[in-house]
């Protein structure tokens, strides 16, 4: 027999629970008398426990199943107390109903298909607003701003009320407000001229527009055709001759093959000069401090000496084993740097002219320039050495040779651009080759190298601006480009690409100081004006040239 499990005691109901009848229990269940009576209505026959006796209850209820509500109660309830069994609750009660406004129902649009139903409301209404764009005024957005209660103590005193006090800006207020605009800069021009003045001084140029041909910065505007150009037919394309000079007295020498000619830029006059002996070729030129003698290197080791003025040999002077590639003067000295790498010091006024030999160098010697004091000489070499060498000749003997005073090996090409710098006599510029291309700024007195310059093509010559903390910088290949720098910044303020058909190799700036004159193979000399005159007779006499030298291309052969 299957046994039916019991539930347990502690899981069950009330009503199965088992209680104890006791005496006065049972007897009044006893003294209950149970007998069937007539009932007036249907339910009394139901339900046998509703007596007769049992009396209605007082609140009589609605037919319809609804709650009867008093006076009283429509009163507590209008003043948002209602008392419940001695409670008062207090509701907040809304005391109008939402009612949306009356809108005017729109004419239906008739539109086409190809035209947005957002475009035709729009012209048919006449609003021409932006819906994402308030157009209110800038007072009317703050009116309303400021009808906006936010106060942090009564809301919520939490991180955004510590924010607002430590910070002291009130949350009320708007951060960002409409304003009048800034007043206009100053339109004085003397203002603005002398800014543009001192602008390259302080070497803070502006950015420079990309071009194929030339850039220019707004504060500087540089021609980029040249004022003259002069044919030179013969000029020899090599990097390590120095071909042209530019005298005090305004006079152009420029070496063509073998002969030697002199351009008087006053008047124009092409005069030959000289012509090298048969066998050999002129490989520099290089006029005294005054102007009056040009010394003129040849390529068998000779040193020429001739007078302008008369066109009149005066002396050879020899000894060199290899070509003269660069010659320098210091009042009677005239250095010369040969392809064996030693320098030479020529006294013009002795018979026995070889003063000092200076020997430095491994490779030959194509950049050589002394110091307007005279006190310092400054080399380069083919060896990528620059040096820099005492100038203080004093006593000497035939044989007497000289130390270099520094020498600096940081380029990794050829230097043949060196240049002093004219308003500061401790600063020396030296450019690299094709390997190197890069310009470097040394101090003289300490050794130190101050700045360096990255180009983009082999550095040929350099030149400082007389008038204006700037360098000028020729190129080789690929850009053939005439370059200006601010200093100290090295910025690029202006550059010419293509200045030639080939390599800008020769460079000579005017006595004035303001034109340029370069040469290369292409077998051209062309005159730039880079930098403008000091005095308005300079600058009256530079536009009375250039309007003389636009009319065509002149030959000095």
């Amino acid at each position: 027999m299957t046994s039916i499990p019991k539930t347990p005691s502690r899981y069950r109901s009330r009503s199965d629970a088992k209680t104890p009848l006791t005496p006065s229990i049972i007897s009044a269940f006893n003294s209950i008398s149970i007998s069937p009576q007539k009932r007036s209505h249907p339910a009394d026959l139901s339900n046998p426990f509703i007596t007769k006796s049992r009396q209605a209850s007082p609140v009589k209820r609605a037919t319809g199943g609804g709650v009867i509500v008093s006076d009283s109660f429509h009163r507590q309830a209008g003043g948002g107390v209602i008392r419940k069994g001695g409670i008062e609750t207090r509701l907040d009660v809304v005391s109008r109903d939402y009612l949306p406004p009356t809108s005017q129902p729109r004419p239906e649009l008739k539109r086409s298909r190809s035209t947005p139903a957002t475009r035709e409301r729009t012209q048919s209404t006449g609003d021409n607003r932006d819906r994402f764009i308030t157009t209110r005024e800038a007072d009317d957005v703050a009116a309303t701003l400021e009808l906006m209660s936010l106060n942090p103590k009564t809301v919520s005193p939490g991180h955004t009320a510590r924010l607002a006090a430590a910070t002291g800006v009130p949350l009320n207020r708007r951060v960002l407000a409409y304003h009048e605009a800034p007043p206009a800069s100053s339109s004085d021009s003397t203002l603005s001229q002398q800014r543009e003045l001192a602008r390259p001084l302080y070497g803070r140029p502006g950015e420079l527009p990309s071009s194929t041909s030339s850039t220019t910065n707004k504060s500087r505007r540089i021609p980029t055709q040249p004022e003259r150009v002069l044919d030179a037919p013969g000029m020899v394309d090599d990097f390590y001759l120095n071909l042209v000079s530019w005298s005090i007295q305004n006079v152009v020498a420029v070496a063509l093959a073998e002969s030697t000619y002199v351009w008087r830029a006053d008047t124009g006059i092409v005069s030959h000069l000289s012509e090298a002996p048969e066998g050999t070729y002129v490989s520099s030129v290089d006029f005294s401090n005054d102007g009056a003698y040009l010394g003129i290197g040849l390529g068998t080791g000779e040193v020429e000496l001739w007078d302008v003025e008369a066109g009149q040999k005066l002396r050879t002077m020899g000894g060199h084993q290899g070509q003269i590639a660069v010659l320098s003067w210091n009042a009677h000295i005239l250095s010369s740097g040969c392809g064996d790498g030693s320098i030479w010091h020529h006294d013009v006024r002795v018979p026995r002219h070889k003063v000092m030999e200076l020997l430095g160098h491994t490779g030959e010697v194509c950049g050589l320039k002394w110091r307007a004091d005279g006190e310092l000489l400054a080399s380069g070499g083919n060896d990528n050495v620059v040096n820099i060498w005492d100038g203080r000749v004093g006593d000497v003997t035939e044989g007497a040779r000289g130390q270099a005073k520094w020498t600096k090996r940081n380029h990794t090409a050829a230097v043949k651009a060196i240049a002093w710098c004219p308003w500061q006599s401790s600063l020396l510029a030296s450019g690299g080759g094709t390997n190197d291309a890069t310009v470097h700024v040394w101090n003289s007195g300490t050794g130190a190298r101050l700045h360096s310059l990255k180009t983009p093509s082999q550095v040929t010559s350099i030149i400082w601006s007389p008038h204006k903390k700037e360098i000028l910088t020729t190129h080789g290949y690929p850009t053939n480009a005439i370059m200006v720098h601010a200093y100290p910044s090295l910025e690029r303020i202006a550059e010419i690409r293509d200045a030639h058909d080939s390599r800008v190799l020769y460079t000579a700036v005017g006595p004035a100081g303001d034109v340029v004159c370069t040469g290369a193979g292409d077998e051209n000399l062309k005159f730039w004006r880079i930098w403008e005159g000091v005095g308005a007779k300079k600058k009256k006499e530079g536009k009375e040239r250039s309007s003389s030298t636009r009319s065509g291309i002149l030959s000095i052969r």
